[in-house]
């Protein structure tokens, strides 16, 4: 009987040192928590806690989404208007925001094309202020004046500058655009503006000098040439130096022609920031050269909400 207690002890002993021998040599059977399907799955009896970290695909998403944001990279150009599809008429004005290497000393071409690419009018945009040589997006303007005919579709090309002329460091981008449809009827009118080049020294304030536009046929002529005059000079006329004093945003009140006088009411942004009898006399010299290149008009008297006694003073 007592050989039989032990026989059946050692069997025992034997049994559970194979059991603890598995269990060290090949971990098995270890109490511990395991990742499976990305929840911590408890494995025999651990002593320790759940982890409180996340496990597998779960664990690496959390990661990833603590990963800092990247900043996208400023663009080279973006164009505020027109916008895709709109629909545009002469002159046509552009603007936006531009950077660095997409002009050289200020300025990139820009072209109006039919959608078969043939070119209908060509200028060049040019950065506003004194910010140009900056590497941040600076403001642009660029208009160009065409004479669509029966084009109904277009596109804007902005072209990168490239002083290079490789073909590798060209770079354009294309808005696509429809006409308006114009009058098949034109006519051709003069706005005047003042020149530097034409007045050297600008000695005689009341000189200003004519440019030629072309405009859909109206019965109101003279109404129409204020309104062109108004837009100002265009990208290439401020490249051979035209400019205009007269402020952008002015309103035409009233405006009667009899007896060869043209009496013409603005609102009151015409005398805005007012200074130097210069800028007065060549404001009135265009208003007036404008209005009477019209037979019909000899004599103009300029009024302001009314009042022609106390009105653009230096």
């Amino acid at each position: 009987m007592k050989k039989t207690l032990l026989f059946i002890l050692g069997i025992v002993i034997i049994f559970s040192l194979g059991m603890l021998s598995a269990r060290f040599f090949f971990g098995g059977n270890e109490d511990t928590w395991i990742c499976e399907n990305n929840e911590w799955i408890k494995h025999g009896n651990p002593s320790m806690e759940m982890p409180k970290e996340g496990c597998g695909t779960i664990e690496k998403l959390e990661k990833l989404e603590k990963l800092p944001e990247l900043e996208p990279p400023i663009p080279l150009i973006k164009v505020s208007t027109p916008k895709e599809n709109d629909t545009i008429s002469s002159p046509l004005e552009i603007t936006g925001q531009a950077n660095g290497p997409w002009y050289f000393e200020g300025s990139f071409p820009v072209k109006l094309t039919d959608k078969t690419g043939s070119v209908i009018a060509t200028g060049s945009a040019q950065v506003i202020g004194d910010t140009w040589m900056t590497e941040d997006l600076v403001p642009f303007k660029a208009t160009l004046a065409f004479d669509n005919k029966d084009i109904t579709e277009g596109f804007i090309v902005l072209e990168k500058d490239n002083p290079s002329g490789l073909p590798e460091n060209a770079q354009e981008i294309k808005i696509p655009v429809k006409f308006e449809k114009q009058n098949s009827e034109t006519l051709t009118i003069k706005v005047f503006f003042q020149n530097p080049q034409e007045n050297p020294n600008i000695i005689d304030c009341s000189k200003v000098f004519e440019v030629t536009r072309v405009i859909p046929k109206t019965q109101s002529t003279a109404r129409a040439a204020l309104e062109e005059l108004f837009k100002g000079p265009t990208t290439e006329e401020k490249v051979q130096g035209y400019f205009s004093e007269i402020n952008s945003g002015v309103k035409i009140q009233k405006l009667t022609i009899v007896d060869g006088i043209a009496k013409v009411d603005f609102d009151k942004r015409l005398e805005e920031g007012m200074g130097g009898s210069c800028r007065t006399a060549t404001i009135s010299a265009q208003i007036t050269e404008t209005l009477k290149q019209f037979s019909s008009i000899k004599t103009v008297i300029i009024s302001i909400d009314g009042r022609t006694e106390d009105i653009l003073q230096p």
